[in-house]
């Protein structure tokens, strides 16, 4: 079994208007692509057993750590269960040569109603040892954060 990273935070929104934003292209190439990244879906499929190929570009390919060419990352995600409005888990396979990514992590979105909104955790489990530690868990961080972002500034245009 491989590495777990974990991150969360409290969105100022019902468990709804989240797992909304968890289950919808547009808003997943809005909030999902990390910060230095763009995020570009190709293929869309949302039900259990569906999924999603997302093209990751980094914004400054100079240095970029690329796992599918120098400036981009390929990820085929699988939507492994799909609970409204409760949990959302994907299996996420990146394309690369490179056997340290290899592997398919497992990202579980877990909601929770409470009194603020929506609790959120995301748990990664068997991330590639290829993915630096430091450096994911910020990545993994700045996830919950762009969907409250998102999320907030959505509710606020209503």
């Amino acid at each position: 079994m491989g590495r777990t990273d974990r991150a969360g935070r409290v969105i100022a929104a019902p468990p709804a208007a989240v797992y909304a934003a968890l289950v919808d292209r547009e808003s997943l190439e809005n909030w999902l692509p990390p910060d230095g990244m763009r995020g570009r879906i190709e293929r869309w499929d949302p039900r259990p057993g569906g999924g999603f190929r997302m093209v990751l570009t980094y914004l400054d390919a100079a240095g970029a750590p690329g796992k599918t060419s120098d400036a981009t990352d390929v990820v085929d995600v699988d939507f492994a269960a799909l609970t409204p409005p409760e949990r959302v888990v994907q299996r996420a396979v990146f394309e690369s040569d490179d056997a340290a990514y290899a592997g398919t992590m497992t990202l579980a979105w877990q909601l929770t109603d409470v009194a603020a909104g929506t609790d959120v955790t995301v748990t990664a489990t068997d991330v590639p040892p290829g993915i630096d530690q430091a450096v994911h868990e910020a990545g993994i961080a700045s996830s919950p954060a762009n969907l409250a972002a998102y999320v907030e500034r959505q509710r606020e245009a209503l």
